[in-house]
């Protein structure tokens, strides 16, 4: 048995690429468009890590609300080179750190349509530091 790849359903390919792309930092692998089904799929994958892909699916003609409760699905996790960093990229982004990664080991956060995101420091945790070490935590994670 290997791991494919894991689906969720978008509702907006740019402003899901933009978090999953720019700001999280996955790459698109590749992108495949049917007319006939009217739906497109993008599959991404970390840099250097193709075997793990997520594969967002945006159905054309689907409600544009029908997406509440991304918490159901779980969520995905990323091990990040430093958990600040990558969190400070995303503020600036403009994502909202739902769990701030205070302890200097796990982040939260959550793209745009509610599929929450846990990001884990590879190796040892960081130092805590500001100013994520006494930020609160905003909203569900």
């Amino acid at each position: 048995m290997k791991y494919l790849h894991t689906m969720v359903r978008v509702t907006d390919i740019d402003q899901s690429l933009n978090f999953y792309c720019n700001a999280l930092g996955l790459e698109e692998l590749r992108r495949y468009e049917n007319e006939g089904g009217r739906f497109t799929l993008l599959f991404l994958a970390a840099p250097g890590d193709s075997e793990a892909q997520v594969e967002l699916t945006y159905n054309w003609d689907a409600d544009p609300d029908p997406l509440a409760g991304g918490r159901n699905f779980g969520h995905l996790a990323y091990a990040v080179d430093n958990i600040y960093a990558t969190c400070q990229r995303l503020a600036d982004h403009g994502v909202v750190i739902n769990r701030p990664p205070r302890d200097g080991r796990m982040a939260f956060v959550r793209s745009p349509d509610g599929i929450s995101v846990e990001l884990l420091q590879a190796g040892e945790a960081l130092a805590p530091s500001d100013p994520w070490q006494n930020m609160e935590n905003t909203g569900e994670w």
